[in-house]
């Protein structure tokens, strides 16, 4: 295979595992900071937009698999490729063969397949086979440029893949940062404030874990884009695979098969001349005729071997569930999650409430006390 038909190497597989901060190697501890530093807790869109310019990214690749999907040829190449053995199959050297039973017509007429008439219809039926190799040389060429950006789009999913990876490394430090110190911090500061500031302070204290929820839930939205990322890979990989089923195939009938047709009909011709001249045809015959028998044989082979390794899926279609039944279960759980967050935020809200009104009666009842008046009953 020339340098233009070489299939490009295999791009790296995925990582599955999210490296935490704490075990990243130095330069992908400096990425997960540098994606933590545009987290401003105290600035809902920071939280709200954090990671999203990755999951942008996300769609603009999706977008650009489909439209390769769209746009692929495989039905033109396949039916230039049944064209061709129909050809090849319709028209045989068996005409030229001396011992051949002749036909009703022919016995009526006296005629046979002679050799004049058997070229002149080789040339026709060249011709087409030449129109359907220059057709089968075009959608070649079309599918190794296919294959080749097949590995440019894996290539950048893997990026995307990866860039996900720095964002939920850098939201879990970031969490595990605030659940660690600042919250804590928060919480002490609004104890120990004076009485005039603990509301303030502890409506502080409730926005920051507000904000620390958020920024859960939008890692865990993170996390969701990065498994739908993964799915994307091994579909890339079969489009991919099946376009290379398709290159081997039609590199082995433009290099084998019509070739060794050509050769197998030259010869027949030539066993024809030689048999007006000597008596030795039947071998010639006898050989010509196992020759075609084997190369039918071996074809037929090949093409068994290669339509079965082209219809085999890259993945069993039971992971393929496996995998989507999970995701499901997955979504489904964080929704109850989700749920039974709202439920205990309800619930602390209303004693949020129920601790600013004892604050205001505390508050008045030492208000009336510093001014030497009785409580109010």
């Amino acid at each position: 295979m020339t340098d233009e038909t070489a299939l490009p190497p295999t791009p790296p597989a995925p990582v599955a595992e999210v490296v935490p901060l704490a075990a990243a190697p130095a330069p992908v501890a400096d990425a997960i900071r540098r994606r933590m530093a545009e987290i401003d807790i105290a600035n809902t869109q920071s939280i709200i937009n954090f990671g999203a310019a990755a999951q942008g990214e996300l769609t603009t690749v999706s977008s650009a698999m489909l439209e390769d999907v769209k746009n692929k040829d495989l039905g033109p190449a396949g039916d230039s490729l049944s064209k061709i053995v129909s050809t090849i199959r319709g028209f045989s050297s068996e005409e030229l063969e001396p011992g051949r039973p002749r036909s009703l017509w022919q016995r009526i007429t006296g005629g046979g397949t002679t050799v004049a008439k058997f070229l002149e219809r080789f040339e026709e039926v060249q011709g087409q086979i030449d129109r359907i190799t220059a057709d089968l040389d075009i959608h070649q060429h079309k599918l190794l440029i296919d294959i080749k950006a097949l590995d440019v789009l894996y290539a950048k999913t893997l990026a995307f893949f990866d860039e996900l990876a720095l964002y939920i490394a850098a939201g879990e430090a970031k969490l595990a940062e605030l659940d660690g110190s600042t919250i804590p911090a928060a919480q002490a500061a609004a104890e120990a404030a004076p009485e005039d500031q603990k509301m303030i302070r502890a409506q502080g204290l409730r926005d920051l874990r507000a904000a620390r929820d958020d920024l859960d839930r939008r890692v865990h939205d993170l996390k969701l884009t990065r498994q739908v990322t993964m799915q994307s890979l091994p579909s890339i990989r079969l489009v991919q695979e099946n376009d290379k089923a398709l290159v081997t195939k039609i590199g082995s009938t433009l290099v084998n098969t019509v070739p060794l047709w050509q050769s197998q009909l030259a010869q027949a011709v030539t066993v024809q001349r030689s048999q007006d001249a000597a008596n030795a045809i039947k071998g010639a015959t006898d050989l010509t005729n196992e020759l075609l028998t084997r190369n039918a044989d071996m074809l037929q082979q090949a093409n068994r071997e290669v339509r079965t390794q082209m219809e085999r899926g890259v993945f069993d279609i039971e992971a393929v569930q496996k995998a989507n039944d999970t995701l499901i279960a997955t979504i489904d759980e964080s929704l109850r999650i989700a749920d039974a967050g709202k439920a205990s935020r309800a619930a602390a809200e209303a004693q949020l409430v129920k601790m600013e009104a004892d604050l205001r009666g505390a508050l008045a009842s030492a208000r009336a006390r510093s001014q030497g008046g009785a409580p109010a009953a």
